[in-house]
């Protein structure tokens, strides 16, 4: 069983490849198991600035997803107000969320969607965490007569008034990729985008599908610039870091 009594040591320094020096870094990650939390996962395993991967599960993951960096702790998210040495982290990235069909109920899908993030929230600042990232979506608003939407505004609305020195909100388009559970609507969806994406230009290019890696990576390279405040990333935004970030390692970058 791993201990989470006492915060990681940050002590540690690498060099980038630039030669200056850098602070080791501890993630946290809950929704490790979705679209845009499994590249997360992957690629913060892969990042040299962190120290630790701490991944939030309701069941113990995979075998095949042992890395040394990786601490699995499985909860009860029921429970995260009362969870008792809640692990503490630099940054932390959600990618937690459901679908209203899945949820079967409007109430069951707020309390994913909602609660159980701002719980998760919550104790994150608590414990010190120093920014938030959150997988939101395209559309979200507290004002909005679209109930998934009207949630996740009212998500980011809450988020706002926690201490964080920064809060990164990325509004993502229709996410694709390879899902491990079956979305039909979702995968017809994207059929249908991707096959309109060309002539989706100008203020249409926001609803171009995107794929979630690219969330992914746009989520981890904000992360590294640490930025301060309300940042608000609308999908076209996201799909344009993720190229930016696609061509700095072509160039070993």
């Amino acid at each position: 069983m791993n201990d989470f009594a006492a915060p990681p040591d940050l002590a540690n320094c690498t060099r980038d490849t630039s030669g200056t020096q850098m602070t080791k870094r501890t993630a946290l990650l809950v929704g490790a198991s979705g679209l845009v939390g499994g590249h997360c996962l992957q690629q913060l395993l892969a990042d040299d600035r962190y120290e630790r991967v701490i991944v939030l599960v309701r069941r113990q993951m995979s075998a095949s997803a042992f890395h040394p960096k990786l601490v699995q702790r499985v909860i009860n998210f029921d429970l995260i107000p009362r969870l008792p040495d809640f692990p503490a982290a630099d940054d932390v990235f959600c990618s937690l969320g459901t679908t209203i069909n899945k949820a079967r109920t409007r109430e069951e899908f707020y309390k994913v969607d909602f609660t159980y993030v701002h719980e998760f929230a919550k104790r994150a600042a608590e414990r010190g965490a120093k920014q938030f990232l959150l997988v939101s979506s395209l559309g979200a608003s507290a004002r909005s007569r679209v109930f998934y939407s009207r949630v996740k505004g009212e998500l980011e609305q809450a988020l706002r008034s926690l201490p964080f020195q920064g809060l990164q909100v990325f509004r993502p388009a229709l996410l694709v990729g390879e899902r491990t559970e079956e979305r039909f609507g979702e995968r017809m969806g994207s059929i249908l985008f991707r096959a309109l994406s060309p002539v989706m230009l100008g203020r249409l290019r926001r609803y171009r599908p995107i794929p979630a890696q690219t969330v992914a990576q746009a989520m981890i390279r904000i992360a590294h610039q640490e930025l301060h405040g309300v940042n608000v990333f609308e999908s076209n935004r996201i799909a344009l870091i993720g190229i930016e970030h696609q061509a700095k390692s072509m160039l070993g970058r």
